[in-house]
């Protein structure tokens, strides 16, 4: 049995499953596809997937007595980037209005000694940044989840497979040579270049 997955974990392969495949589904047909494919608990299938639904990035519509989810990269790519814009408007703001406080508090800490003035500006100050550190973080999550940067991270990932299995090929074709022109074994070979016994393509 593999890790546990975190709910966030759950819906980004979730998700996965509607911009790969492209198609509509029934919850059943989640519910077979999630575990198989992605790893998610059958039991924990509806939950991700209302939730989902919840947040506005899959769609839901009922047909009849049935739900049908979808759920298309590019319209998933259009929300995101409005959330990044809001998101990156709203941080603008935050920092402008934390330069603002800043010089609230130098003035108010000019020649005198801490004042109420200065107590709430210093509590406004904190409250921003940590409101601004939020909104980073957010930002951050949406971006990692942009399917742009997704696609890219598998065509990265696949370049890498491919590297390595051209690398390992190259072991074992020196393997054969070395073992027919030198009669030595594949485990003395292993051993003298410290090669691992379970050596495989990935």
């Amino acid at each position: 049995m593999g890790p546990r997955l975190t709910i966030d974990e759950k819906r980004k392969r979730m998700m996965d499953i509607f911009h790969e495949s492209q198609e509509v589904f029934l919850l059943k047909e989640l519910e077979k596809i999630g575990p198989k494919q992605k790893g998610i608990v059958a039991q924990t299938v509806k939950d991700v997937v209302q939730s989902l639904v919840d947040d506005g990035m899959c769609h839901m519509e009922k047909i009849g007595s049935s739900n049908y989810f979808w759920a298309f990269p590019s319209e998933a790519a259009i929300k995101r980037r409005n959330k990044i814009s809001e998101l990156q408007k709203d941080i603008a703001q935050m920092e402008a209005k934390q330069v603002g406080l800043n010089e609230g508090i130098e003035k108010a800490q000019y020649g005198r000694e801490q004042t109420d003035e200065r107590a709430g500006l210093t509590a406004e100050l904190a409250e921003v940044e940590a409101t601004w550190n939020s909104q980073q973080a957010e930002l951050q999550k949406f971006k990692e989840c942009d399917p742009v940067l997704m696609n890219q991270k598998r065509q990265e990932t696949t370049v890498a497979k491919d590297a390595a299995n051209r690398w390992t090929d190259n072991i074992f074709i020196m393997q054969s040579w070395v073992r027919d022109k030198f009669n030595m074994e594949t485990a003395d070979f292993n051993k003298y270049f410290n090669i691992p016994s379970d050596l495989d393509n990935v």
